[in-house]
């Protein structure tokens, strides 16, 4: 009877595990995509990603500098996927009346079903994204900023703008942008009846929300990086690099590098 247990056993985990970077892991009616960094010896955190307009979490796992880059941060990948490629977000064209909740539970779910079925480490979570996908982690770290450790939004900030304040606990929010974005301009733009907000009234209500100081302005080769700092010792950055509307995975290394270097990682 023991060698039955062990078979059961054996096969119950694999079924539990039985998708990844190359099948759906199913989480109600919606799915989401992993990757595992290779030889973990224990639970590793995850940068949970978002895709831009109309993309797919198939996506994600088939940019090999995105996985290798997450990899190396000792990281598991998880990429989102909207329903049709789209995120359900207050104020936008298409949901205007939305509260961003269906986003908000798919989001619970997928965190808790890694932690369950791949042992991610839920002390150790960043969320990031692109563009629609960058609208999307803002919505989260106003609505649950107590489930990550950091946000790191691209090219994306909150539809008409931001809301009078988020909810507590602040957490680390680097924000990084292009200089001559036409497609989310730092300053918005009107699409529809409603419009992009302005990047710089998001961070400033981050700003007053956690009680940070004054900007530093710090350079690299590649960004212009204005770093406030608080009392807590989170960090909240606004990075600005010359071009459009793009993403670069040093990019994302930077912040994350920024993140660890700092101990909040």
């Amino acid at each position: 009877m023991k060698w039955l247990l062990v078979i059961w056993t054996v096969l119950t985990a694999t079924a539990l595990q039985a998708c990844g970077a190359d099948s759906d892991c199913v989480v109600g009616d919606r799915i989401y995509r992993i990757s595992l960094p290779q030889g973990r010896t224990a639970p590793s955190g995850a940068v949970i990603w978002a895709h831009g307009y109309r993309g797919a979490a198939e996506g994600a796992m088939r940019n090999a500098s995105l996985l290798n880059l997450v990899h190396a941060q000792g990281l598991a990948l998880i990429a989102l996927q909207g329903v049709n490629g789209t995120w359900d977000l207050p104020n936008g064209p298409r949901t205007p009346d939305s509260t961003g909740a269906p986003e908000f539970t798919y989001v619970d779910r997928v965190i808790s079903d890694a932690v369950e079925r791949f042992g991610v480490d839920r002390t150790k979570l960043v969320a990031s994204g692109f563009s629609a996908g960058g609208m999307l982690v803002w919505n989260i770290a106003c609505a649950e900023p107590e489930k990550f450790t950091a946000f790191i939004p691209f090219s994306g900030t909150f539809w008409r703008g931001p809301p009078a304040q988020c909810d507590a606990p602040v957490a680390n929010m680097i924000h990084i942008h292009g200089d001559d974005d036409a497609t989310v301009p730092l300053d918005g733009r009107a699409i529809g009846a409603t419009r992009q907000g302005k990047v710089s009234e998001a961070m400033a209500m981050y700003g007053a929300l956690g009680a940070f100081g004054p900007a530093e302005q710090m350079d690299t080769p590649d960004l212009r990086c204005a770093r406030q700092g608080n009392a807590a010792g989170k960090l909240l950055e606004l990075c600005l690099f010359e071009g459009g509307h793009s993403f670069r995975t040093e990019y994302l290394g930077y912040a994350l590098d920024r993140l660890k270097a700092a101990g909040q990682l």
